[in-house]
């Protein structure tokens, strides 16, 4: 599917120059136009607050602010004017600790280096097609980590929407079991 993309804003946070001029090159082949640069994450956190982009493509290894950092701000800052904005984290490094480190931190996509258009605009769709749902706890605030809904699932449900659901009959509450009427 094609989407029309002529009205949203995008921010890039990315310290070289090539990649930066390649990346706005790729999203006016979007239909993207309107597209706001900064060079690390405290250039990019001003330009997010002030021009509050749909999107905000950012690179991990950068100075003095890295993506992470930046996106840990945009998704816990109190100046933040929108904690729900995606963000898509491009680097070189695809380690399995890397890529969870991203994820923990709040990032909705990631994208390893090098890329083509193609990959970009699947993480851009990922977004608009499949957008994950929040969750804040004691030390994360972010889209959902987990990816796949299994529906084929068949070990003991304990949440209290389960037994709503009539999925379950028991319930497991800090180690006690309590029985519920199904």
């Amino acid at each position: 599917m094609t989407y029309q993309f002529d009205n949203i804003c995008v921010l890039i946070v990315e310290d070289n120059q090539p990649m930066l001029d390649l990346l706005k090159s790729i999203l006016n082949t979007f239909g993207i136009d309107n597209v706001v640069c900064a060079r690390n994450g405290e250039e990019g956190f001003k330009a997010y607050c002030q021009h509050k982009p749909d999107l905000i493509i950012t690179d991990w290894m950068m100075r003095p602010v890295d993506g992470i950092s930046l996106t840990r701000r945009v998704r816990n800052d109190p100046m933040s004017p929108d904690q729900f904005t995606p963000v898509i984290l491009m680097t070189g490094f695809s380690e399995r600790r890397r890529v969870t480190q991203a994820r923990d931190s709040g990032v909705t996509e990631f994208l390893v280096k090098p890329f083509n258009a193609r990959d970009l605009y699947r993480r851009i769709t990922q977004i608009v097609e499949k957008p994950r749902q929040f969750v804040r706890s004691e030390d994360f605030f972010g889209p959902d980590r987990r990816r796949k809904k299994k529906d084929d699932y068949a070990g003991p449900h304990r949440r209290m929407d389960d037994v709503e659901k009539g999925l379950t009959s028991q319930v497991f509450l800090d180690d006690t079991q309590q029985d519920y009427a199904t």
